[in-house]
């Protein structure tokens, strides 16, 4: 079974302090274009894969979607997202998303953000998915881009004292598997891949890859709102992909 963090009361009171939980997808900076990489949502049937407090689950009912039907291992989030939620066309469930098993032909568009980094068996969910969706279905994710999850011991380091140009440091990149985190509490447990494994995990599926974004901010986020954003532009924080099932 899959580590159910979220449901461990110190790292869910520090968890709901966060933007992209206080302010719902306006909050999450990769949202923008996550968003822009959705096909058109009216009359979707939807399967949100990690839907959390349901934010994405009422956008798309927001965009004329007909039914969508959430899932998660955590019943805190859970939990939150049904006092949130009033429609009889979403439908949240608890389940691990390690062992699910998905109907066939089923979804129109499948959503993930920022789940499958947790994952130990991501190639059979791909593979379930892929069997889930309608032909010109889409798959729409995103995860922490490999570069972050990769480090053994992730860490900004300062290379250039004068200058203060800073560096962050990769080791391991290669030896996918198991690292274990410190956020909120110790011992979170996520797994690393890289870039090409996201990629291959697609591509053996029948997918069709249709979108790939290495987010960073805006130029005006840099100079107004979220100067601290500098260090994306070091190492990205978020991997966003599309891929389409032909």
């Amino acid at each position: 079974m899959s580590q159910n963090i979220y449901d461990q009361q110190e790292f869910f009171e520090g968890y709901i302090k966060l933007d992209r939980q206080t302010q719902g997808l306006d909050g999450a900076p990769e949202w923008p274009q996550l968003c822009a990489m959705l096909p058109r949502l009216e009359g979707a049937r939807i399967l949100d894969l990690g839907c959390g407090f349901g934010w994405f689950a009422r956008y798309a009912r927001s965009k004329g979607a007909v039914h969508v039907r959430g899932i998660d291992l955590s019943a805190n989030m859970l939990d939150t997202a049904r006092r949130m939620t009033s429609d009889d066309a979403i439908v949240y469930e608890q389940a691990d998303l390690d062992s699910l098993t998905l109907p066939e032909a089923e979804y129109d568009v499948v959503f993930s953000s920022l789940a499958f980094h947790y994952l130990v068996d991501l190639p059979r969910l791909i593979a379930e998915i892929a069997r889930s969706l309608k032909r010109g279905g889409r798959l729409v994710f995103s995860v922490e881009h490999p570069l972050l999850t990769a480090p053994t011991t992730p860490r900004m380091v300062v290379v250039e004292p004068d200058t203060g140009r800073k560096a962050w440091l990769v080791d391991a990149y290669q030896e996918e598997g198991l690292r274990i985190r410190n956020w909120f509490v110790e011992g979170v447990r996520k797994q690393h891949r890289t870039m090409g494994s996201y990629i291959n995990m697609l591509l053996s599926c029948g997918f069709r890859l249709a979108g790939f974004t290495e987010w960073r901010p805006t130029e005006e986020q840099l100079t107004t709102t979220h100067p601290s954003w500098a260090d994306e532009l070091i190492r990205p924080t978020f991997l966003l992909m599309s891929a389409v099932k032909d």
